[in-house]
This record gives structure tokens, sequence and C-alpha cells, in this order.
């Protein structure tokens, strides 16, 4: 399960933030700045560095109020909304993410990237946990690229070219009506390369999900469906994942173009509390830059 990013090294010390690793594949803890406060440019430049070079930025100790997450979130671009989740009051940008004793399901608990089935999937997602349980809620998250890279010659020749159909339909009809959301008519529904490169860096990552990914287009069904599950197992190994351990206070700030999450729901009756703030992305690109 080697991959070319097995041990991940910075060209340069950063000279605003501490960035401290949590694997050799993906994820770091971010400190040395107050993500409250106004942002300098040369601070933001060096949170583009780490995002891109680890895929996914652990902030510790934020405590950031709606207006302040939502500023945040358009320092990197245009707010997507969510098509189905339930919102902040007033704050339509920002969903809630919420489990506690009464809830029949909790939010992420298949691995996926977010909202791959809109025609420009989201390009990032900024999570802010308010409250935690006393044990558990973890969010496992994995890099896509590594997945990607560790494939043999044949599968990913195999794999060059191919779309898949991501669908919403499946995940969010009546997902919320417990919380009193109405149904939407229709859901998004999109094809994209199973493959897509990555508009920053130039990489190739997998880009298909267990939560969404339905099947690939102009495969026949029993094909399509055997290959689709060779790469969901694939994709999870635990050589290609970090484990983030929630406070209050925390912050997520993941890559949907090149990283997928997993939510951990094993603190039911505890409850479990956040706002997400999603960023909005572009068509995925297949092939070379």
């Amino acid at each position: 399960m080697a991959s070319q990013d097995a041990a991940r090294q910075p060209a340069a010390p950063y000279r605003h933030l501490r960035v401290d690793q949590l694997t050799p594949t993906i994820g770091a803890e971010i400190s040395g700045i107050d993500l409250g406060e106004p942002i300098p440019d040369a601070h933001l430049r060096e949170i583009e560095r780490a995002f891109a070079e680890n895929l996914v930025l652990f902030f510790r100790d934020q405590h950031l109020s709606p207006r302040q997450q939502t500023d945040f979130g358009r320092r990197f671009g245009d707010l997507h909304h969510h098509p189905a989740a339930p919102f902040v009051e007033g704050h339509p940008e920002l969903m809630i993410i919420a489990a506690d004793e009464n809830s029949s399901r909790a939010n992420g608990e298949a691995w996926h990237s977010d909202v791959s089935c809109d025609a420009e999937p989201p390009m990032g997602s900024i999570l802010q946990i308010l409250e935690c349980p006393p044990t558990g809620g973890d969010t496992l998250f994995a890099n896509m690229y590594s997945a990607y890279d560790a494939l043999s010659d044949r599968m990913k020749a195999h794999l060059d070219g191919l779309e898949a159909v991501h669908d919403g339909e499946h995940v969010y009809r009546g997902l919320y009506a417990d919380l009193g959301v109405s149904d939407r008519p229709l859901y998004p529904r999109a094809h994209h390369p199973v493959v897509r490169t990555h508009p920053v860096t130039g990489r190739k990552a997998l880009f298909v999900n267990s939560a969404f990914t339905t099947r690939i287009v102009g495969l026949p069904g029993a094909e399509s469906d055997a290959l689709l599950r060779y790469l969901f197992a694939h994709l999870i190994h635990p050589a290609f994942q970090c484990r983030f351990r929630w406070t209050p206070g925390s912050l997520a700030f993941w890559d949907n173009r090149c990283a997928q999450h997993h939510a951990i729901w094993d603190y039911w009756p505890a409850r479990r509390y956040g706002h997400r703030v999603t960023i909005k992305g572009c068509k995925p690109i297949q092939g070379d830059l």
C-alpha cells in the first residue's frame, strides 16, 4: 500500500503558522492563529499551502460565531448551500450537524466526499464542533491521491476515461423529515470522472464514494457493481487514513476534491453538535492539466 506521498516533506518551513502532521499520509494540526480575528494575507497563503500539502487541517480552541465561521469560509471562495440539510437561522450557508438521544441517524456515517452529486461538487468544507460526547464521535479522513497511487498500472489504465453517476436522490429523500425539512422535487445527480485531476496540485485522485456513487457509465450492471465494490474497499485502507478526536471549539477544513471522510456514530445517546460551512467548487477535471 505504499504511495508517492508516503512521507510528506514540506518544501520550506512555515514562517507564520505551526503545522504538525497527524500521519505521514494525511492531516495536520495548525496552531499559532485565531481564526476569529482578521487573517493577514501572509497567514492565509500559509493556510492554503498547508491545505494543499495535507488535504485536511485541524484547528483547536477557536469558538467561532456563525458570522466568523462564514467569513472564514469566504476567504477561500463563494459558499455553497446544502440541497437538503437544516441550517442556522439567518445563515443559510451554515449547515447544522447534530445527533443526540432522539436521533435515528448521524451525519456522515458512510465514506463520502460532500455533495459529490452536484454538477460542481464543493471544493472544501469547514466543520466546527461546538459540543462533543465525553468519548467517541471521531472522524476518519482518507487520502484519495494515495488511493489512486496504490492502484496497479493496469487498473489505472482501466479507469482512465471512465465516468460514474453520483446521485443525491437515495441519500437525501426523507433524510431530514424528522427535523421538519421538506423534500425538494429533485435532488442533484451528475456524471463525474472516476479519476479526477486536482486543479491546484495537478495530482490524480479517485473520485467515487459509497454514499453517492451508484454506477459506472457504459459498463454492464454486474461489472459496474463489482468494480465499485473493489474501489470502495480499496480507498478506505488504513494506510490512507488519519483519525481526529474532536474537542469543543475544534475546527476541521478538508478538501473534498482529494479526500473522503467518515463520521463515527459510536456515542449514542450523548450529543454532538456543530456547524459546517461549505465552499463551492468546479466541475471535476479528467486527464492531465
